[in-house]
């Protein structure tokens, strides 16, 4: 009996696909660049257009840099501008004519 169970386990073992490295790096290859699309297509949607190309150049450049900060920067530089936008108060001078 266990001679048999043994022998079906190694068929079994024989049997099983082994993975093709080619289409491993295929595979991949297709979900990161759906991954990509999709982000570009929610960075189009969230920046106004010249902020949105700069941070498209900035993730085309991390990546043949493999770098990944170099997004990230771009990222940061974008949300710190925005909260100084929001945090900026005009202060009128004193010596304005209010009915102006």
């Amino acid at each position: 009996m266990k001679k048999i169970t043994r022998s079906l386990l190694e068929e079994l073992n024989a049997v099983s696909v082994k993975r093709n490295s080619e289409a491993v790096i295929e595979s991949r290859a297709a979900h990161v660049i759906n991954s990509a699309i999709n982000l570009l297509s929610i960075i189009r949607e969230n920046f106004p257009e010249d902020q949105a190309h700069e941070l498209e150049r900035r993730l085309l450049n991390s990546i043949k840099a493999s770098d990944p900060s170099k997004f990230v920067r771009g990222i940061r530089k974008l949300r710190d501008s925005k909260e100084v936008h929001k945090n900026f108060r005009i202060v009128e001078d004193d010596n304005s004519d209010p009915n102006t």
